[in-house]
């Protein structure tokens, strides 16, 4: 093999759209590539097997447990090339916060899959990737939905019912801006899914109506991007935090941020992913605006804002 050669692989962030938590309990949910944040991979030979990231730099053999996936997904995907004996160096750069909603395990991931691909050059079919993330996404996560390979791995929005295919549509949106804020504040995806299956058991009635309603509201926001009715949209987002609220799982901070986007205009804006810190989004309809909503969130404490366009890619 040439030394020279390189592999390389990409995938993007993702956010959720709506329908977080209430996708635990079968209601939908709409998630969507997010192309300003990114995993790029490099691959290239070495004399040991070698991982080269933010957290590790060293034998692949002896990374600490958080690069368990990462682990595996090399050695997977070596074995599905029936390279197991080759050694090489796997270097990852990231633009995507860790623990904050955004699919950074599974977009790692995609990435590695994708660099190894090429670095062989030997096609990748969708099937053959998802199913290779998926097994990392196992030990990142323990049972995931595979909505995070999807959407990391994808250009479309994703419409996903829990133990149903992904139903891939259109972005029909023009001029429409996503602002993707960060709170600073490692996301407790855990903590928040255990307390809102405990106020079930407090209140189910109470309970299973938020639920319910954040599924309507899902279906809602399809629609509303399928009509390209902007204000239906931020509409749906602004009923989709109050429920998220009712249901404990946003915190001070979001919500702090969420009325600073709708007191700088913006058309909805809500929490995004488990809750209790992460991200939130907030929607715009024009760039001119965005920028000054992402402007105001930093000032209110966000440590980083992202503006992406909903335009329909030609």
């Amino acid at each position: 093999m040439n030394r020279k050669n390189l592999g390389h692989g990409q995938a993007t962030g993702k956010i959720i759209l709506m329908g977080e938590h209430a996708v635990v309990y079968g209601e939908p949910a709409i998630a969507f590539p997010f192309e300003e944040t990114a995993i790029m991979t490099t691959i290239e030979a070495e004399k040991a097997m070698i991982l080269d990231c933010q957290y590790f730099y060293g034998n692949l053999a002896e990374v600490p447990a958080r690069l368990k996936s990462v682990q595996k997904v090399i050695y997977q995907t070596l074995a599905e090339l029936d390279q197991e004996d080759t050694t090489l160096k796997v270097t990852i750069n990231s633009t995507i916060p860790a623990e904050r909603g955004m699919g950074s395990s599974a977009a790692v991931a995609v990435a590695i899959v994708r660099g190894l691909f090429d670095y062989f050059k030997t096609p990748c079919s969708k099937e053959t990737l998802l199913k290779l993330v998926d097994e990392a996404e196992k030990i990142a996560h323990g049972n995931p939905s595979g909505i995070d390979a999807a959407a990391t791995s994808g250009s479309e929005p994703i419409f996903f019912v829990k133990g149903q295919p992904l139903e891939l549509f259109p972005m029909n949106v023009s001029d429409a801006y996503l602002i993707v804020a960060d709170t600073g504040i490692k996301g407790q995806t855990r903590e928040a899914v255990s307390d809102v299956a405990h106020l079930f058991e407090e209140d189910k009635q109470a309970t299973a109506k938020h639920i319910t309603e954040l599924g309507r509201l899902t279906v809602q926001a399809k629609q509303a991007i399928l009509m390209n009715d902007v204000l239906l949209l931020g509409t749906s987002m602004n009923q989709a935090h109050e429920h998220l609220k009712a249901l404990t799982v946003s915190n001070k901070q979001l919500d702090h941020l969420v009325d600073t986007a709708l007191k700088n205009d913006a058309l909805g804006a809500k929490l995004t992913g488990g809750g209790r810190g992460g991200c939130l989004i907030a929607l715009s309809g024009s760039k001119e605006q965005a920028k000054k909503i992402a402007t105001a969130l930093k000032s209110a404490g966000a440590s980083a804002a992202w503006i992406q366009s909903l335009e329909v890619k030609k």
